[in-house]
């Protein structure tokens, strides 16, 4: 019989070698770019532009609250949580996805979101449909990056993580909308050989569909989606202001979207290592230098850190919250 401890030691692995990977490309990033011409770069910024990416950082947190509590209505209607609980699941489900690999923090949101009352299969819905239409927003939005820097369509990586992303959304979408997809899944679910493992994939399939019939709320939400995708994209080019870029606003459109993709890869942790090189080879095609580019990505990846500090307090000061987790 497999022991608890022997179930989670190849995922312990695989986050050792993510964190691995990270400290790596960090590294790397690092002694490219200059430690000390990176070191003079973040000395000089201006912090009155990093305080108004800040107030952007703010702006984006509550859209992205918002879009989620509007999924919530949809379905739950009367058995809705207050919304103060929704927030606050929200925010700790935020920090706690900061250290955690891959969609480890939704993972976090649907178990938080289940221990208030609400049916896992309709968590487990809200959370996916958020979360991709989340991933839709940053797919058209790289699209619309790369009709503004053709040049990137000439980069075999760029093209393929496109063209993957996009099988991903097609395929959730099947998920929600196709009935075909509904009644495949729930074969699929009773061909489980385990009666618990069944009856979650058959209601995480159910839940999913719910939403196939809400047009106007997906739509509002993938809308707000993409305010969300533009409200990033103008965090950095007031973190290129403070560092003194002289690169116009277009370049950030052009640029951001396709490296916020590459932050979605699963090979590091929240995007450290794989971001600073993201950021040094692109921004290298418009004239900025290494230690400007290496600087620019983290300050990118701090300020996105500083915008789930609330859920961070909230964890740290709840005993409920840190049992949970």
């Amino acid at each position: 019989m497999t022991s608890p401890r022997d179930q989670r030691t190849p995922r312990a692995r695989g986050n050792a070698l993510r964190t691995a990977a990270a400290l790596a490309l960090l590294v790397a990033a690092l002694l490219y770019a200059g430690p000390a011409q990176v070191w003079d770069a973040a000395r000089d910024a201006d912090w009155r532009w990093i305080g108004a990416a800040l107030l952007l950082v703010a702006a984006d947190r509550v859209l992205m609250a918002q879009r989620w509590i509007a999924l919530l209505r949809a379905t739950l209607r009367g058995a809705m949580p207050p919304t103060s609980a929704i927030i606050r699941v929200f925010l700790v489900s935020s920090f706690l996805g900061t250290f955690l690999p891959g969609i480890g923090g939704d993972a976090v949101r649907t178990y938080a979101l289940n221990r208030a009352a609400v049916p896992v299969a309709d968590a487990f819905a809200s959370v996916f449909v958020d979360r991709f239409l989340g991933i839709i927003s940053t797919l058209l939005m790289a699209a619309a990056g790369v009709l503004l820097a053709r040049d990137l369509l000439q980069d075999r990586a760029i093209v393929l993580g496109l063209a993957a992303l996009t099988l991903v959304c097609a395929t959730a979408a099947a998920l929600v909308f196709s009935p075909l997809a509904g009644r495949l899944g729930g074969e699929v679910a009773r061909r489980l050989p385990w009666a618990r493992l069944e009856r979650i994939v058959e209601g995480g399939v159910t839940g999913l569909q719910q939403y196939a019939r809400h047009h106007g709320l997906l739509l509002l939400v993938l809308a707000g989606s993409v305010a969300v995708q533009i409200l990033r994209v103008l965090q950095a080019w007031c973190l290129g202001r403070a560092l003194g870029l002289a690169l116009p606003v277009e370049t950030y459109f052009a640029l951001v979207p396709v490296l916020l993709l590459v932050l979605l890869l699963p090979i590091s942790i929240n995007g450290i290592g794989t971001g600073q090189i993201a950021f040094v080879a692109l921004f290298s095609r418009v004239g900025v230098g290494a230690a400007d580019a290496f600087t620019l990505s983290v300050l990118y990846l701090a300020l996105g850190a500083a915008g789930n500090l609330p859920g961070g307090v909230l964890y740290l000061f709840d005993p409920k919250e840190r049992r949970a987790a």
